[in-house]
Order: C-alpha cells, then structure tokens, then sequence
C-alpha cells in the first residue's frame, strides 16, 4: 500500500512562496507523482507532475514558470515549489501517484494523500 503524506502548507501573502512536500512509502518506485488543488466549489485541478524515473515534467499553464515539481528518489519525496503566490492559487493541494504516467486526470492516480491547505491573500 502507498502511503502519501503532505506538508508545508500555510498561509503567505501575494508574491510570496511556498515550498511543499510529498512524503511517499510504500511500492513506490516506477510511479509517477502529481499535484493537484481544490479550491472552493470548484473542481480537483492538475498543478504538474512529474515521472519517477526520467523526471519529466509537466505543468498547467496557470502555473508555469512559477511553480516547480521535483523529487528525490533517496527519501521518497516529492516537492512542489511556489514562488510568486498569487490570490487564485489558494487552495487544498494534493499529491497524487499515478501507475499509468505523468498524466494530467484525477482519475489515472491511484493513491492520494490528505491535503495540504495554501492560503494566499492579497
């Protein structure tokens, strides 16, 4: 059983950044890991992922150039890095592992972890 675990959530004001965590145990290796948020009545949205073996990426475009998803395969964690925070980014975030790729749909991740709320004010 994969076991994911997030961190680093909080609160921070527009421009500011942020740095989370994905602390994954369990069969792990071949997985690709992602990120998603979900802010109020809206729905689950893909941030980036990232491949566990190659360490490619992928990002949707709202965030691109701002955030940064990494991993290090010594401990099993993956990061997502967010710089230059902004109001719209507020939201529950979520790392995700996927057996099928770095693919950008909910529903081809099979493990999730339980959320780390962002919070940006203006």
């Amino acid at each position: 059983q994969v076991l994911l675990v997030e961190s680093g959530g909080g609160s921070v004001q527009a421009g500011g950044s942020l740095r989370l965590s994905c602390a994954a145990s369990g069969p792990i290796r071949g997985l690709s890991m992602g990120w998603f948020r979900q802010a109020p009545g809206k729905e689950r949205e893909f941030v980036a992922a990232i491949s566990w073996s190659i360490s490619s990426t992928d990002y949707v475009d709202s965030v691109k150039g701002r955030f940064t998803i990494s991993r290090d395969t010594a401990t099993n964690t993956v990061y997502l890095q967010m710089n230059n925070l902004k109001p719209e980014d507020t939201a529950v975030y979520y790392c995700a592992a996927s057996t099928y790729g770095s693919v950008r749909i909910s529903t081809g991740y099979t493990y999730w972890g339980q959320g780390t709320q962002v919070v940006v004010s203006s």
